[in-house]
C-alpha cells in the first residue's frame, strides 16, 4: 500500500458515510472501505436507522476476498448488541489483519471498547486518519452524546442591508425560489424545527419539509406565555407533526389544557432569562432524543440562542436588494456582545451562488470525539 494510502481510503470511507444523512439518525454516518492488495474489494454505509451497519455490508461485498485485507471504516466499530449484532466480532471473524479508525465513538455504549476488543485480539489498529473531517460529518451525534443536547443550526435569509423582515414584519419572500427548496431539503434532514412565537403570529407557517424528508420532523414553538393563537396552522395540524409548545409553568393551566386538547405537547419552562431558556430546552430536547435541531427565527429568538452560545452551525442566504429602514427586523437580537473581542468567529466559512442569491455557511464550533 502506498504512502498515501490510509489517507485516499479513509477519504473514501467518508464519503461514503455521508451518503446516510438524515436516514440513519440517532445512528451516526458511517462509511467503509476494504482493501487487499491496493485494490478495493469492498464498500459500505449505514444507510438506514435500524439497517446493516458500514462494516458489514463491506464485508458482504467483499466475501472471501476479506480475509487478509485492510479495513477503513470512519468511526470506530460497534462491541455491543444494539439494533444490530456486534461488528467487532464480524472484522474478528473475517480474518481482516488491520484496521484504520478515523474517530473513536463517543457513545458510552462503545467508547473504546470496539477498538480494545480488536487490539486483544491480535488485530492492529490505528485511529486518527481522517479524523477532523470525521468529527465535522458527526458533530451532531458527538455533541449530543458528550453533552445531552442537539446540534443547533440557525438559518436566515436577509436582504443585503441585513434585514430579515421590513419595519411591518413582511417578509415573503426575501431568499429565491431555489433557495426555498434548498430549505426545504434542510428541514427533511433535521430531527426538529424550531421558531419563536414572534414568527408564529407574523407568518403563520406549518415548518414541515416540503416535499418530506426522510423522516418527520418535530415542530417546537417558543412561546413562554401561551399565547399562540389555536387556530395557527402550527396548531392546527398538531395531531399529524409532532408539536411542542414551550411554556412557562406558571402559565394558566386552562390555557395548557387547550394546547394539549389539539395535540400539542407541552415543555414547562422554570427559567425566566431568555438564554436560560435556550439552554434549558435544549435539555429537555436532548432527553427526546433530538440530535439536530433547525432553528429558523425571527430575530429575538436567534438572538436567545447565539445570547446563550448555543449556535453550532449557521445557514445564512442573502437577497441582492435592499430593505433599509431603522425599524426594519435584523436577524439576530438579543443582548449581543459588549466588545469587539467577543466576536464569534466562523469556521469551516463557505459560500455558493444560488442564481442571484448567496447561500453562506460555517461551523462556530467544533466537537471533538476524544
Amino acid at each position: 500500500m502506498n504512502d498515501d494510502g490510509p489517507e485516499k481510503w479513509m477519504s473514501l470511507a467518508l464519503d461514503l458515510a455521508i451518503r446516510g444523512r438524515g436516514m440513519v439518525e440517532p445512528n451516526p454516518m458511517v462509511g467503509a472501505v476494504l482493501v487487499k492488495g491496493n485494490t478495493v474489494v469492498g464498500v459500505g454505509w449505514h444507510q438506514r436507522f435500524g439497517g446493516l451497519h458500514a462494516e458489514i455490508e463491506a464485508l458482504n461485498q467483499a466475501g472471501d476476498k476479506a480475509f487478509g485485507s485492510t479495513l477503513f471504516v470512519s468511526l470506530e466499530p460497534c462491541s455491543h448488541h444494539g439494533k444490530t449484532p456486534p461488528c467487532a466480532n464480524a472484522i474478528l471473524n473475517s480474518g481482516i489483519s488491520k484496521v484504520f479508525v478515523a474517530m473513536r465513538d463517543p457513545n458510552p455504549l462503545v467508547a473504546g471498547k470496539g477498538i480494545g476488543f480488536l487490539q486483544s485480539h491480535g488485530i492492529e489498529v490505528e485511529v486518527g486518519v481522517g479524523k477532523e473531517k470525521a468529527e465535522f460529518i458527526n458533530a451532531p451525534f458527538i455533541k449530543y452524546h458528550l453533552h445531552s443536547k442537539p446540534f443547533v443550526i440557525s438559518k436566515w435569509a436577509m436582504s443585503l442591508d441585513g434585514k430579515i423582515a421590513t419595519k411591518t414584519g413582511e417578509s415573503k419572500w426575501i431568499s429565491n425560489d431555489k433557495c426555498r427548496e434548498r430549505v426545504h431539503q434542510l428541514r427533511g434532514l433535521v430531527d426538529a424545527i424550531l421558531v419563536g412565537v414572534g414568527t408564529v403570529d407574523l407568518d403563520d407557517p406549518m415548518l414541515n419539509a416540503r416535499p418530506e424528508g426522510p423522516r418527520k420532523q418535530m415542530r417546537v414553538v417558543i412561546d413562554p406565555k401561551a399565547r399562540i393563537s389555536l387556530s395557527s396552522r402550527i396548531v392546527q395540524s398538531a395531531r399529524d407533526f409532532p408539536t411542542i409548545i414551550a411554556v412557562r409553568e406558571n402559565v394558566s393551566q386552562e390555557l395548557k389544557v387547550r394546547l394539549q386538547s389539539l395535540g400539542c405537547e407541552l415543555f414547562e419552562l422554570t427559567s425566566n432569562n431568555s438564554a436560560e431558556i435556550v439552554d434549558e430546552l435544549l435539555i429537555l430536547l436532548g432527553k427526546k432524543g433530538i440530535q439536530n435541531l433547525l432553528v429558523e427565527g425571527g430575530g429575538k429568538t436567534l438572538g436567545s440562542f447565539f445570547d446563550a452560545d448555543q449556535v453550532d452551525e449557521i445557514q445564512v442566504y442573502i437577497a441582492p436588494f435592499i430593505i433599509g429602514g431603522s425599524d426594519a427586523i435584523s436577524p439576530v437580537g438579543g443582548v449581543g456582545i459588549l466588545e469587539m473581542a467577543q466576536r464569534r468567529k466562523i469556521a469551516s466559512f463557505a459560500h455558493e451562488m444560488i442564481d442571484d442569491n448567496i447561500l453562506l455557511s460555517g461551523r462556530l464550533k467544533h466537537y471533538e470525539s476524544k
